[in-house]
């Protein structure tokens, strides 16, 4: 039985077709995820993998199909990242997996709507976010599109959303008893997340060329600035009050600007004038006037910095009853973390990577008690069921 300090998912049983972020947030928060990898296995370059196993099982074998139906009978989440069909295809759809365990939570994310023109189509964030409309949002003004890396389709359109989709489920079959089918794309889940700058099209706040709205980098007041020594400062002093202390940490009254904040027409002068004034400091001499005050001025830390200074890796959420896992480098947090129930692993820049068949053995013994040689064997590179009948 979980204590009240134990991780809010704990016990709850996750088993992913490798493999995506819904199971690594899963992970983070107490649930034990196994990973099933199709034999044969080739390595994987997923990096995803922290606090999760693996199995191999060769889904064309009917004794690998049959262990799988066996592992759904005591799961309570099922992550299928593949095309529309593909799961039918191998005898395992909702319609099926629901008879087996009707508690079961079938949580399906595609790229493309399963239901939309796309949905037979391969395609990657870039495509995704590109019929949603999001991609369109991103870009200098009379510039093309560019991508903001695989965030906003994979990860937050998708892999948060449907990590959300199978948390309200959870609490549904709290309620009633019964799992479900939960449908995420990442077509719509990218359209949910622009819904501001969709709004904005009808009002002055995103109703121009892309790179010319307020908080597209359009406004003098919003957006990054090379320093002296080419790095960068990000500027969000959007109030007038905020506005106030950036001039004032710039060392400039409002008569010095060669325009008015407040009229647009004026925005490109501001933003040149600007830009030569970052340059006349190091982002570290910016940093150190701007640091404690309301400016809303901010150096651009890259990712290397980061793990230099330490910075290490939390929970996107903090409970602080049930917290989830956080990643820990240094005796002093590590004997912290461990006070307040967490797990540890790491600081949170690396990954040791999970090859298939790595600690699945095990979590099918503390799953179910299981095996090899009892409950499965192995045939071809991949797990199967063994008739117990037949010994």
């Amino acid at each position: 039985m979980a204590s009240r300090t134990d991780p809010p998912l704990t016990g709850i049983r996750v088993l992913e077709f490798a493999g995506l972020a819904p199971g690594l947030l899963l992970a983070d928060y107490g649930a034990s995820v196994l990973r099933l990898d199709r034999a044969p296995s080739q390595p994987t370059s997923d990096q995803l993998t922290r606090r999760k196993t693996s199995i191999c099982v060769n889904m064309k074998s009917p004794a690998g199909l049959a262990l799988i139906k066996k592992l759904i009978l005591t799961i309570d989440v099922l992550i299928d990242p593949f095309r529309p069909g593909v799961l039918e295809k191998s005898g395992l759809g909702p319609d099926v997996l629901l008879k087996i365990n009707p508690r079961l939570i079938v949580a399906r994310m595609t790229g493309f709507r399963r239901d939309g023109k796309y949905s037979a189509m391969a395609g990657h964030d870039i495509n995704y976010i590109a019929v949603s409309g999001v991609l369109s949002l991103f870009g200098r003004r009379g510039e093309k599109p560019y991508p903001p890396g695989n965030l906003v389709g994979d990860f937050a359109g998708g892999g948060a959303m449907c990590f959300l989709g199978i948390l309200l489920a959870l609490l549904a079959r709290e309620n009633n008893g019964f799992g479900q089918v939960v449908e995420a794309n990442m077509v719509d889940g990218s359209a949910v997340l622009a819904t501001m700058p969709r709004l904005g099209l009808k009002n002055e706040v995103w109703k121009r060329e892309r790179g010319t709205n307020m908080l597209d980098g359009g406004a003098p007041f919003y957006d990054t600035y090379e320093t002296k020594d080419g790095r960068y400062m990000a500027v969000g002093a959007i109030e007038p009050q905020f506005y106030a202390e950036l001039l004032k940490g710039l060392g400039l009254k409002a008569s010095d600007l060669p325009g008015d904040r407040d009229n647009r027409a004026d925005w490109p002068k501001l933003k040149d004038f600007f830009a030569r004034k970052f340059k006349e400091k190091t982002r570290d001499e910016w940093e150190a006037i701007f640091d404690g005050t309301d400016a809303c001025s901010t150096p651009v830390f890259t990712h290397e910095e980061l793990e230099k200074q330490g910075h290490e890796q939390r929970p996107a959420v903090t409970l602080k009853s049930t917290p989830g896992y956080a990643v820990h480098e240094g005796d002093a947090d590590r004997d912290a973390a461990v006070g307040q129930g967490i797990g540890v692993e790491g600081s949170g820049w690396s990954e040791k990577g999970l090859r298939p068949g790595d600690g699945g053995e095990e979590t099918l013994k503390t799953w179910l008690g299981w095996s090899k040689g009892r409950q499965y064997t192995e045939e071809k590179g991949g797990l199967v069921w063994q008739d117990t009948a037949k010994l």
